[in-house]
């Protein structure tokens, strides 16, 4: 299964079956992570971690303090897609593939105030 990255109409598929998406929160500028799955029913959320805390940043009871961060696994059905936007900040994500390979989001689509939509691929989108 392809991963689909949309933004200001453009489309890339990446040949991924899981990835990390990470970021650095805008005010407390600590990084968050998460870790997802793409699956036929959607995407899947298998942990996410953040290596502090500050605002809206709390981790949940049961979060695990491991190499300088908190992690856990969040209780979410399955996602049709995953939305981002950066408000206008200018803001990037990090998009790690299983294989250690990284890139900005905005090296892949017009990212800066453009909402990015990130979804299982359903027609026959390929890596580019």
């Amino acid at each position: 299964m392809n991963l689909c990255i949309e933004a200001a109409g453009t489309i890339v598929a990446l040949a991924l079956q899981s990835f990390t998406l990470s970021w650095d929160h805008s005010v407390e500028k600590i990084e968050w992570s998460e870790s997802w799955s793409v699956t036929d029913a959607g995407l899947v959320l298998e942990e996410a971690s953040v290596e502090g805390t500050g605002a809206g940043m709390e981790f949940p009871e049961g979060a695990v303090l491991r190499d300088g961060a908190w992690h856990y696994r969040p209780n979410l059905p399955p996602l049709p897609e995953l939305v981002l936007s950066d408000a206008g900040r200018g803001a990037d994500w990090t998009l790690c593939g299983p294989d250690g390979r990284c890139r900005q989001l905005s090296q892949l689509v017009p990212a800066s105030g453009s909402i990015i939509r990130l979804s299982p691929c359903t027609r026959g989108e390929s890596e580019p």
